[in-house]
């Protein structure tokens, strides 16, 4: 297949068998960054990311009614009276989702170092923080 007609082929007759021009001032460019002129222009970088976080499903987070409320403080006033022995508990709390509204509930077991009255959290002994606003379930092991 050609791609020029024999009109075209006698205007560079006077050029065609020229030797190839180098620079003597300029270094010749790496192929690969030759190929990278014409690598696709990426016009929508972070898209992906953003779809893919907006698909990620969050939890909303459980109101509490009053009984279940008595029932969670009932429990923590067990553990306040038995914290010198580091009772050991199973608790499912909510994690707000730093990004976006909801967020996840979690569980962690481990035994009570302390109930941290200022801040309001409850401490386990492996430095595990979780704030009683938080808590969703606690189960006391005996």
């Amino acid at each position: 297949m050609t791609f020029m007609n024999t009109g075209d082929m006698h205007r560079y007759d006077d050029i065609i068998m020229l030797p190839h021009h180098v620079s003597k001032t300029h270094p010749p460019m790496p192929a690969a960054d030759r190929a990278a002129q014409f690598a696709p222009f990426a016009a929508l970088t972070g898209h992906y990311d953003a779809v893919k976080e907006a698909a990620r499903l969050t939890e909303e987070r459980v109101e509490l009614d009053e009984s279940c409320k008595a029932v969670l403080d009932g429990k923590l006033q067990d553990i306040r009276r038995r914290l010198g022995e580091e009772p050991a508990v199973t608790v499912t709390y909510f994690v707000p989702d730093e990004r976006k509204s909801g967020g996840s509930y979690e569980t962690a077991a481990g035994c009570v170092r302390k109930i941290d009255e200022y801040e309001r959290v409850l401490v386990l002994t492996d430095g595990t923080r979780i704030p009683v606003s938080e808590l969703l379930e606690i189960e006391l092991k005996s």
